[in-house]
C-alpha cells in the first residue's frame, strides 16, 4: 500500500450510537438498546418518540355545553331576528313600547313545556311562540296588563294520585278570576281556553351572561308586578279591584298520567333544537 492510500485511509471511531446497533454475538449480553434503555442517569435521552404527524387532538367539550348547542336560540343573531320579527307585527298604539325581552318555556295544563319569547310591553304582556327553524312568529298572545290581577310563584305540585311530577319553581300569572276552565278544556290537551298562563326557565339559562339575564325568572316576575301596578294606575278597569295581588304558593298542575308531557318534555319537543341525522 503507497503512503497515498495510507494517508487516505483513516480509521473511524465508533460511539455509542453505533455500537448500540450492532447486534450482539450469540452469547454475548444484551447491549443498551437491546435492553430497552439508552439513557443514563443524569443524561438527557436522544431517542425521538413515535407520533402520526396526521393525528388531531381533538378538545372535547362538556356534555352539557354540546347539549345546549343544539338549541337554535343560541345560534349567533337568532333571539335578535326573532324580536325584530316580533316587534314589526305588533300594535304600538295598544301595546306601547317595549320595556323587556324574555326567553321562557311554557308549561300548559298537561304539562307540557313550550318554548316562549315574552315581550313586556308598555301596556301589554305579549306571549310568542317563533319558529327559530324558519325564522318566523308563528303565534302571538296578547294580554292587557290591566286586566292582570293575582301573579302566583313557587313550587309545582301536582294531585295526589297523579303519576306526573316535575322539579323546579313556576311562575302563573292570571287575568279572570271570575272565570273557571270548563271540564272539556281541561281535558283537551289542545285547549288554550285558560284564564292563565305558567312559566319556568328556560333551558338555556346560564349558557352565557346575556341567556342568564333573559331567562332569570325572578327578575322576570319583579318586572311584570312593577308593570301591571302602572297599568292599573293609567287605565282602571271600572267595577274592577286595582292593583295585582303576588302570592307565594304552589303552582298546581292537574294532570295525573303525564305519558304525553313524559315523552315530549324528556325530547325536548317544544322547543326548535337540532335532532340529529337519519340515515340508513
Amino acid at each position: 500500500m503507497s503512503a497515498r492510500e495510507q494517508s487516505d485511509f483513516k480509521c473511524v471511531e465508533l460511539g455509542e450510537e453505533a455500537v448500540e446497533q450492532q447486534p450482539s454475538k450469540p452469547g454475548e449480553p444484551a447491549g443498551p438498546a437491546e435492553r430497552g434503555s439508552d439513557t443514563q442517569p443524569g443524561k438527557p435521552s436522544n431517542r425521538i418518540p413515535l407520533t402520526n404527524p396526521d393525528t388531531v387532538h381533538v378538545k372535547r367539550e362538556p356534555d352539557e355545553k354540546h347539549n345546549l348547542k343544539r338549541f337554535f336560540v343560541l345560534r349567533p343573531g337568532a333571539i335578535e331576528q326573532a324580536v325584530q320579527d316580533i316587534r314589526s307585527v305588533m300594535d304600538e298604539k295598544e301595546d306601547g313600547s317595549v320595556q323587556s325581552v324574555w326567553l321562557l318555556a311554557e308549561v300548559d295544563h298537561w304539562n307540557n313545556e313550550k318554548e316562549r319569547i315574552v315581550l313586556l310591553a308598555e301596556n301589554s304582556l305579549l306571549i310568542c311562540k317563533y319558529d327559530f327553524i324558519m325564522l318566523s312568529c308563528q303565534h302571538i298572545q296578547r294580554i292587557p296588563l290591566n286586566c292582570i290581577d293575582r301573579i302566583c310563584h313557587g313550587e309545582f305540585t301536582f294531585p295526589q294520585k297523579s303519576l306526573d311530577k316535575r322539579e323546579g319553581e313556576g311562575l302563573r300569572i292570571l287575568w279572570d278570576r271570575l272565570r273557571e276552565p270548563t271540564f272539556v278544556s281541561r281535558w283537551n290537551p289542545f285547549s288554550g281556553d285558560f284564564p292563565f298562563c305558567t312559566f319556568t326557565e328556560h333551558p338555556v339559562l346560564g349558557a352565557s351572561d346575556k341567556f342568564t339575564k333573559m331567562c332569570a325568572l325572578d327578575q322576570f316576575r319583579d318586572q311584570l308586578t312593577q308593570a301591571v301596578q302602572r297599568a292599573h294606575e293609567k287605565k282602571p278597569i271600572p267595577g274592577k279591584a286595582n292593583g295585582v295581588l303576588v302570592l307565594k304558593q304552589p303552582i298546581l298542575i292537574e294532570t295525573y298520567v303525564g305519558l304525553m308531557s313524559f315523552i315530549g318534555n324528556q325530547n325536548k319537543l317544544g322547543y326548535c333544537m337540532a335532532r340529529g341525522n337519519m340515515g340508513f
